[in-house]
């Protein structure tokens, strides 16, 4: 398992947050997105869409699996750009 820290530049609303669910269900990886005390699946749009990421938050990516560093990778972006 590896986890990334990053600062998110814009907030993630509807359309960023269905991408990003999109781009990690490719991925075999077990992948959490992690933000204050609340842990949820990146593969699921419900959660994504309510633990309501925030422009200037920090949120913690975590990957299991044996593609877990491009998940890791690819998926850190969406915060980032």
């Amino acid at each position: 398992m590896i986890k990334k820290t990053v600062t998110v530049n814009s907030n993630m609303e509807a359309r960023p947050a269905a991408l990003f669910v999109q781009a990690a269900s490719k991925f075999q990886s077990s992948v959490f997105v992690k933000i204050d005390n609340n842990q949820i699946n990146a593969k699921s749009i419900m959660g994504m869409m309510s633990i309501g990421i925030l422009a200037g938050q920090q949120v913690t990516l975590a990957a299991d699996g044996g593609d877990e560093e491009a998940a890791i990778a690819e998926l850190s972006k969406f915060f980032t750009v």
